[in-house]
């Protein structure tokens, strides 16, 4: 048991403390007992490398981590279908609050937590 807490405690959440899903899973991993690395993304952006690995440990598309609501996604015209990944990515590096989140990173696995619930699976204590 105590070896598979110190496994799990290898957490890392991108964190806006700003948004209710971010803190509801931030909540979520704490209830376990594991206080997780978490970074303020809009503070301490990830690097594009990092970015673009986070994507890839997800396995989903670039735009799938692309936030709409509350950033300068229809300004820039990001709807554009023909947009490359790079363009996104670029756009996302230039404006970190187009990144959607929270996204956790566990032994378990990646992923973009939404809705909160989702970070239950890449959680090694029940709730």
């Amino acid at each position: 048991m105590l070896k598979e807490i110190q496994f799990m405690s290898k957490i890392t959440i991108y964190h806006n403390p700003a948004c209710g899903t971010s803190r509801n899973v931030l909540a979520f991993i704490r209830n376990t007992g594991v206080e997780p690395e978490v970074i303020e993304y809009l503070i301490n952006p990830p690097s594009r490398e990092r970015l673009l690995t986070l994507i890839a440990q997800m396995g989903i598309p670039v735009r799938e981590l692309l936030r709409i609501k509350g950033t300068p996604y229809e300004e820039l015209a990001l709807g554009d279908l023909t947009l490359s990944d790079d363009a996104l990515i670029d756009a996302m590096m230039a404006h970190p609050i187009l990144i959607n989140r929270p996204v956790v990173e566990t032994p378990r696995g990646t992923r973009l937590c939404r809705p909160s619930e989702t970070v239950l699976d890449l959680l090694a204590e029940p709730q």
